[in-house]
């Protein structure tokens, strides 16, 4: 059998079938590389968010019951209080969290009642 060009013809996709593996293994690979990398970024970032979720608790918790409040609620929330600094009003903490690290402020607010004030919201220090 001869092609349009002279040439003899082969039957077609004979000796190409192996061709497309390495290309899909290459192709897998970087695709798993990158899905770990991705995961990575994710699991840093959660232990970041949950690091300043305990720092901003301890701060409200501390502006409104001092260290001690601040020390507990941390604890609570799996972080170790690093830093407490009073600063007039404001409540200064920072905390670790699984290798995180967070800071936040906060703010007593005195009012008439029956408290006698109230933590405002906690934003990073």
């Amino acid at each position: 059998m001869v092609d349009r060009g002279g040439w003899p013809a082969r039957a077609r996709g004979r000796g190409q079938g192996g061709q497309v593996v390495p290309l899909v293994a290459v192709a897998l690979l970087l695709a798993g590389v990158l899905g770990l990398g991705l995961v990575h970024l994710a699991a840093g970032a959660s232990r970041r968010a949950a690091a300043q979720a305990a720092a901003d608790a301890a701060a409200l918790a501390g502006a409104a019951g001092g260290r001690a409040a601040a020390t507990e609620v941390a604890a609570a929330n799996q972080a170790r209080l690093v830093r407490y600094r009073e600063e007039g009003d404001d409540v200064v903490v920072a905390v670790e969290r699984r290798g995180a690290r967070a800071s936040a402020r906060a703010r007593w607010e005195p009012d008439d009642g029956p408290a006698g004030g109230r933590p405002t919201a906690a934003r990073g220090g």
